[in-house]
């Protein structure tokens, strides 16, 4: 690997650890290609949120998307040059070089954040399933083109299918725990039809919910969906290298935790962010390397087929 290809993966993992604890706490259990890799995705992707959550105007934040989805094009032609000024294209092509990820799960995450610039909101779990596939979604599939599978392992043909429903799982997760931020920011993720199945259509400005509202009710239905979202895409655990699988494992377990106190505290995510102190994500982090998680799956699977 040739110095500048180096420095650029050094940039990634930098903006990584500064930018996404929960996602570096992951990939530190990774070896050394894996874990560069991992950071050129996660700095690219970066960039495109960084552009959809910016103050810029909407047309202006539209133009730099596509500028980033011009970038994305010379990775896939593979005209980036070890000697580029962005490290984060030198970093990602390299990283396309070594590893078989779908770069078109980056053209989706454009397509997502693009959603958010224009405004979209979402009806039904349907629909927001769309805006989650693309910003979560694909990421869990881009991952697992770095992680592959293991040798033997029993359906890896639904590999892609468990990566992408545990991105949505992630995103979920992610919707609960940001809700009052989001509405501050003048979006709803959550689908209308459930805010107004518990009377929550006023929206979230404040610490207290709207008048007459069953919050509560409306976090506990969506943790619910969360959790069956966790429990399918959790059979992606067995089917990954035991590095691979307690890095996933980790991420994973980080954010079920955050949708235990959640579940537990469901006023908590208006009053401020809900988060897990160091001790506990690297508690979650021992689990995952030790394998439990995905021995647990196996067993239940295998007794799923007796």
């Amino acid at each position: 690997m040739s110095a500048p290809v180096l420095a650029a993966y050094s940039y990634c993992e930098a903006v990584t650890g500064q930018q996404a604890r929960n996602f570096a706490y992951g990939i530190r259990l990774l070896p050394t290609d894996k874990r560069n890799a991992m950071s050129a995705l996660y700095a690219f992707s970066r960039r495109v949120d960084d552009i959809g959550d910016g103050m810029l105007d909407p047309g202006v934040k539209q133009a730099r998307l596509e500028e980033t989805r011009a970038l994305l094009d010379r990775v896939r032609a593979g005209t980036v040059d070890d000697d580029d000024t962005d490290p984060v294209a030198v970093a990602l092509s390299d990283t396309a070089r070594r590893f078989p990820i779908p770069l078109e799960g980056l053209d989706e995450l454009i397509d997502g954040v693009l959603m958010d610039v224009r405004g979209e909101t979402y009806e039904t779990w349907d629909d927001l399933k769309v805006y989650c596939r693309c910003v979560a979604g694909a990421i869990g599939r881009l991952s697992l083109g770095v992680f592959g599978t293991q040798a033997g392992a029993r359906s890896t043909e639904r590999a892609g299918d468990y990566a992408d429903t545990l991105g949505l799982a992630l995103q979920l997760t992610n919707i609960l725990r940001d809700v009052r931020e989001d509405a501050a920011n003048g979006r709803t993720y959550l689908p209308s039809d459930d805010l107004a199945k518990f009377g929550c259509s006023a929206g979230f400005r404040g610490a207290t919910p709207p008048e007459g509202s069953d919050f509560t009710g409306l976090v506990h239905f969506e943790v619910r969906r969360a959790r069956a979202l966790f429990a399918e895409g959790y059979r992606l655990l067995p089917l990954l290298d035991r590095r691979s699988g307690a890095c996933v494992a980790a991420m994973a377990g980080i954010y079920r935790r955050l949708l235990d106190r959640i579940e537990r505290d469901p006023l908590a995510v208006l009053r401020g962010r809900v988060s897990l102190p160091g001790h506990e994500k690297a508690y979650v982090a021992v689990r995952g390397l030790s394998g439990l998680d995905a021995r647990t799956i196996s067993r239940t699977q295998l007794r799923r087929r007796i």
